[in-house]
């Protein structure tokens, strides 16, 4: 599956290895020429990491070498992310029973958000890999807030791997205050790191 946008006329120079909507919308927000590419990487191979720094950087890696060694230019970019609640990683919820049963856990708790990154230059070979934690703690919200969420959330929010989409009017009411970026939580996407990796690539915005 392949995606192009084409914000500018000049050579394209970033190859995404996601499809994300939140991650292309805010790469199409920059202004930056890029194509998105699915990287077709199994997620639960049996030798994954348990950590979720280790976990999101392993995977984003394998993201981005997957679309790598099909070109031989542009600068590749992969991406993972994961929550950790009470020493559990948090991936995509799998039903509204696990989606509803995490959100009431989460409750007036704190949980963190990992986003790892990868980025290849396929033209020097030169890589980066940088993982970014952001702690998020939840105000005390009601069954039926979170039944109204469900009731009403855009399909997208599925991608989310916490189980809600922060971005979403109703349910950005549920975090009460963050620490870190809040780019990484709520688009799974950590801007201001991305940018200082750019740069270390040359990458001219």
């Amino acid at each position: 599956m392949e995606i192009q946008h084409n914000n500018l006329s000049e050579k394209k120079d970033l190859i995404l290895a996601t499809t994300s909507p939140y991650r292309l919308e805010i790469f199409n927000k920059l202004g930056l020429h890029f194509t998105s590419k699915w990287s077709d990487v199994d997620e639960y191979t049996a030798d994954r990491p348990s950590e979720p720094e280790a976990l999101t950087k392993h995977l984003a890696k394998l993201k981005a070498e997957s679309v790598a060694q099909n070109h031989k230019t542009w600068i590749v970019i992969g991406f993972d992310s994961v929550g950790l609640f009470n020493g559990e990683i948090l991936e995509k919820p799998k039903s509204r029973e696990e989606w509803f049963a995490r959100l009431k856990a989460m409750s007036g708790n704190t949980f963190a958000f990992y986003s790892g990154v990868h980025m290849i230059d396929i033209t020097t070979g030169k890589t980066l890999s940088w993982c970014v934690k952001t702690d998020n703690t939840m105000r005390k919200y009601s069954d039926s807030e979170i039944d109204k969420y469900l009731d009403n959330c855009d399909e997208k929010y599925k991608t989310h791997a916490h189980g809600f989409d922060p971005s979403n009017y109703y349910s950005m009411t549920f975090i009460d205050t963050i620490n870190g970026n809040p780019m990484n939580v709520m688009m799974g996407i950590p801007l201001s790191t991305i940018m200082e990796m750019l740069k270390e690539l040359w990458f001219t915005l």
